[in-house]
């Protein structure tokens, strides 16, 4: 039902339907923000703001992969509104590279590739437990190298994903006084990557993993004592 108001407010609510409401009047109870876009009953831990909307389309894309993946979809799993998200990132493609960019730099600096230290003994140290406190964040990096193979327009994105954690693995391995040898750099980052999508997929536990990677830090200290 229209409210009471004047004559041209009250034509243009009869246009508009039932949805309608003069600008200062607050919606009314049970409509949602936008047509069709329900608002969860509780809004999940993600906090507030472009961070949050971030994380939610992070875990929209490990779940139900990228072509889930929609304003739409990130507002209600963030518990935000549909033009919130636009707001932020304007575009599909800006919110998958800023998506991109979070999951990258959440899961180096969680991950210990390039330890604080410079010590090998701490090198991808807490790579185990990061992926079992964030799987999401490792599954929607495979989920778009997967979705690049159909899309080869996404193909510059996990160029990026790579040519990232090559860079970080090579100045990690040069900090700890291994060189600047590409081909060991390809190496130890093959073997990371694999141990982390065993753990991902395979359920592999972090111990496991963590004495893969000891063995591996192992290796790293020979080659390195023996070119002193």
């Amino acid at each position: 039902m229209c409210p009471p108001a004047d004559l041209a407010t009250l034509r243009v609510c009869q246009l508009a339907g039932p949805d309608f409401r003069p600008l200062g009047l607050p919606r009314r109870r049970g409509v949602p923000v936008n047509e069709g876009e329900a608002t969860p009953a509780v809004r999940p831990a993600y906090g507030g703001g472009r961070e949050a909307l971030l994380r939610a389309a992070v875990h929209v894309v490990a779940t139900r992969g990228l072509r889930n993946l929609t304003f739409r979809a990130v507002a209600t799993q963030a518990g935000m509104t549909h033009g919130l998200v636009r707001h932020h990132f304007g575009t599909r493609d800006a919110l998958i590279e800023a998506a991109l960019e979070h999951s990258i730099a959440t899961s180096m600096e969680e991950g210990a590739l390039e330890p604080a230290t410079g010590e090998l003994a701490d090198f991808s140290a807490s790579l185990p437990a990061a992926v079992s406190l964030k799987p999401e964040t490792q599954a929607f990096q495979y989920e778009l190298m997967l979705e690049a193979r159909r899309t080869p327009a996404l193909a510059h994105l996990t160029e990026r994903l790579y040519a990232s954690y090559r860079e970080a693995t090579q100045r990690a391995l040069v900090a700890m006084g291994l060189g600047d040898d590409p081909a060991l750099t390809d190496l130890v980052f093959a073997a990371l990557d694999g141990l982390v999508f065993d753990q991902l997929t395979q359920g592999i536990d972090e111990d496991r993993m963590g004495r893969a990677i000891e063995r591996l830090r192992t290796i790293l200290i020979g080659l390195r004592d023996a070119s002193l």
